[in-house]
C-alpha cells in the first residue's frame, strides 16, 4: 500500500491518514470500485461512505473493522452506501459487542431497520444512528482527538459532506534542558503553556524556553457527489487536504451541471479559493478510461492536486 507524505513531513506520536478504498462513480468497472474511505485518527477507524463491496475492501487491506468505531454517510445513492448493510451484518457474524456510530441522510435508518426486519437480523452490539442535516453546516461529533462537521453540498438529492479538524496538541517539552529534579507537576504546566513561578511570583522555568510549540492541528475535508459551490471556500479555507468530486472534465461541463456533478476544474477552483493545502479529485464517471486529463485539467488551475488512487493511504 502506497502511502503519500506532505512536502513538509512532520513528528507526531498520532497517525492522521486517509486511505482511499474506492474511488469510482454509480456504473461499476474492473478499474474503479465505489465511493468510500477510511480515515485512521489514533487508534480510531472513522469510514466515510460504503459503497457495495466496501467489506471486501477492507479485508484486501487487512483493515480490522473492530477498530472501525465511526462511520458517515453522505447521500442516499447506491454507490455510496449499498455496502453498509452487509459490513453491519459482517461485524455482527464476527462477534463484535461495541458500540458503532453512524452519521448519514434522514432515510438511512428506515432502509437499515427494513433490511434487518425482513431478514430477521439482529445486531448484538448498539448501533447509534444521527441524522445530517443537509441544508445547514452542524456540529456533529467532539471525540477526544477531533471534531467532525457536516458540509452542506448540492446533489440531486440530500447529500453532505463532512470535515475532520484534529484538536489542537499540547507544545512539545524539551526534557533534556530541564534538571532531573524538577517535580512532575511543573511537567505538566509547561506542557500547557503555563511559566513555573516561586512563592515570590518570580518566574523559575519559563515555559517557552523548555517546550516548543506543537505542530499545527491537521485537517481533512470530504466533497461528495454535488455541483461546484464557491461558497463552501470559507468552511473549507485552509484544510490539510481535501477531497472533492470530479466526475467529468471540463469539456462536459453542461452535463456535470445537469446532474449536480463536478468536473476536475471545478474541484480545483474550489480548492484554489479555499486555499487548502492538497487536493485529491475522484469519483470519475465510467466513460473514462484513464485519468492524466483530470490531473492536468485541474493542476491547471491548483498544482497541487493529486488522483485518489484505490489502495493508495495520504498522510494528512
Amino acid at each position: 500500500m502506497a502511502a503519500h507524505e506532505p512536502d513538509n513531513q512532520r513528528t507526531t506520536n498520532q497517525p492522521f491518514s486517509l486511505t482511499i478504498l474506492g474511488a469510482g462513480s454509480a456504473t461499476p468497472t474492473l478499474q474503479l470500485h465505489p465511493t468510500a474511505q477510511l480515515l485512521t485518527v489514533g487508534n480510531d477507524y472513522i469510514l466515510i461512505d460504503c459503497g457495495e463491496g466496501t467489506q471486501l475492501r477492507l479485508l484486501e487491506k487487512r483493515i480490522r473493522t473492530s477498530r472501525l468505531r465511526y462511520i458517515f454517510i453522505s447521500h442516499l445513492h447506491g454507490d455510496h452506501y449499498f455496502g453498509l448493510a452487509p459490513l453491519l451484518s459482517t461485524m455482527n457474524l464476527g462477534g463484535r459487542t461495541e458500540d458503532l456510530y453512524l452519521f448519514g441522510p434522514q432515510g438511512l435508518d428506515e432502509v437499515l431497520t427494513t433490511i434487518f426486519r425482513v431478514s430477521d437480523s439482529r445486531l448484538g452490539y448498539k448501533l447509534h444512528f444521527q441524522a445530517v442535516d443537509p441544508v445547514e453546516s452542524t456540529f456533529l461529533l467532539d471525540h477526544p482527538l477531533f471534531t467532525a462537521t457536516s458540509i452542506p453540498l448540492q446533489h440531486r438529492i440530500a447529500c453532505s459532506g463532512y470535515l475532520f479538524r484534529e484538536k489542537p496538541h499540547k507544545p512539545h517539552l524539551l526534557r533534556e534542558k530541564l534538571p532531573d529534579d524538577v517535580p512532575v507537576h511543573y511537567l505538566k504546566q509547561l506542557k500547557n503553556g503555563q511559566d513555573i513561578l516561586d512563592a515570590d511570583g518570580q518566574i523559575l522555568y519559563k515555559a517557552d524556553e523548555f517546550t516548543e510549540p506543537a505542530l499545527p492541528p491537521r485537517s481533512y475535508a470530504f466533497c461528495s457527489d454535488t455541483r461546484y459551490v464557491a461558497e463552501l471556500a470559507p468552511l473549507l479555507h485552509g484544510v490539510s487536504l481535501l477531497y472533492h468530486e470530479a466526475t467529468f472534465l471540463e469539456d462536459n461541463a453542461q452535463r456535470a451541471a445537469e446532474v449536480y456533478h463536478s468536473t476536475a476544474r471545478q474541484a480545483a477552483t474550489l480548492a484554489a479559493q479555499a486555499q487548502v493545502e492538497r487536493l485529491l479529485i475522484g469519483h470519475f464517471s465510467s466513460r473514462y478510461k484513464a485519468f492524466d486529463n483530470f490531473v492536468d485539467e485541474a493542476r491547471s488551475v491548483f498544482p497541487e492536486t493529486y488522483l485518489a488512487v484505490e489502495g493508495e493511504t495520504w498522510a494528512v
